[in-house]
């Protein structure tokens, strides 16, 4: 590892999640008087903002490389970060440096990326993140991390109460990270959907949905509460031209890689398949429409199955429609 004290920091992949990150890690280390984030990114324009704040571009990832000791990732799946990864071993500069992974991938993808990386006398460390681009931008998501223990040392001090919350060591094996949030992508999808149902019983039954959510934020806690209020704030179907604020076809890709998991133990997730399932359904719906959906999106499917209009009354309220426009209750 290098011996650079303090270490100098780099970043690669700007898109929502990545930029969020690596802005809050700039501001600290501004707020620190420390070095400058150095950062690289396929379209460098994405990392304007982050250059007003301090951050210093890279033209490549060779630039990036040479300038930087630690260097953090956040892309967007398993084919991308491969490819990058080969980015960056094909430098030949990686002897010492600590490459820090936040990208939701399969965790074989992660074994074989840490096995190239140690061919490479470069250390690894799984770190991947729970929590949408606006929980990013607080400063509020939870991490994962798993590598060697000395070198998550060095990271953590960038890490708690900069990008994260909080930090869940999971161990030396890299892999078991991802497992982590695989499981965790499980729980959420399954949360997502009996929160769908239950909403949906509250409305054909007449029960407010304000009593309801004011139910589950009490006696099922903040996560539950922010995911009832994700489907009740119509934020699961965003306005036209708005982007979401989770992406549905993230979504799909890591529930996917859950069940991909569970068939290749034996087991199977009935619930993940299920919402496996209504995602599918909400995609096809987006696509029908020209829209893009977020991860809640589910809510749609299941307020259809019911009888009931894809849209709730928050979304039908803020586009302007009524009960005789196209998606109308069926």
């Amino acid at each position: 590892m290098s011996s650079t004290n303090p270490p100098r920091l780099g970043w690669f992949g700007l898109g929502s999640m990545g930029l969020a990150m690596a802005c809050n890690l700039q501001e600290q280390l501004t707020k620190q008087n420390l070095p400058a984030l150095h950062f690289a990114n396929r379209s460098l324009s994405k990392g304007d903002t982050l250059k007003e704040l301090g951050g210093i571009p890279c033209q490549d990832i060779s630039e990036l490389v040479q300038a930087c000791d630690v260097i953090f990732i956040s892309v967007t799946n398993d084919e991308v970060l491969t490819s990058v990864i080969n980015q960056f071993t094909s430098t030949n500069s990686l002897g010492g440096k600590i490459l820090v992974d936040t990208t939701t991938v399969h965790p074989n993808t992660t074994a074989s990326l840490a096995t190239k990386l140690a061919s490479h006398n470069c250390s690894f460390i799984a770190a991947p993140v729970f929590g949408p681009p606006l929980t990013a931008r607080a400063g509020q998501l939870l991490i994962a991390v798993a590598g060697p223990p000395q070198v998550i040392e060095i990271i953590t001090p960038y890490l708690q109460g900069v990008i994260a919350r909080g930090v869940i060591r999971v161990g030396e094996d890299p892999s078991k990270a991802l497992l982590l949030k695989s499981t965790s992508n499980f729980i959420g999808a399954g949360l997502m959907y009996l929160l769908s149902e239950a909403h949906v019983l509250a409305e054909k039954a007449g029960l407010p949905a304000s009593v309801l959510e004011s139910l589950i934020e009490a006696n099922f806690g903040a996560y539950a509460a922010n995911t009832s209020k994700r489907l009740t704030s119509g934020s699961y179907m965003p306005a036209a031209g708005q982007a979401p604020n989770s992406a549905l076809e993230l979504a799909i890709k890591d529930v996917g890689i859950g069940l991909g998991i569970a068939n290749e133990q034996g087991v199977r997730l009935e619930v993940g398949e299920l919402s496996m399932g209504a995602m599918e359904e909400a995609r096809a719906f987006g696509e029908e429409k020209g829209r893009k959906l977020d991860s809640h999106s589910v809510f749609g499917v299941v307020r259809k199955k019911a009888g009931l209009r894809f849209e709730n009354e928050a979304v039908k309220k803020r586009d302007g429609l009524t009960e005789h426009d196209e998606g109308g209750e069926t």
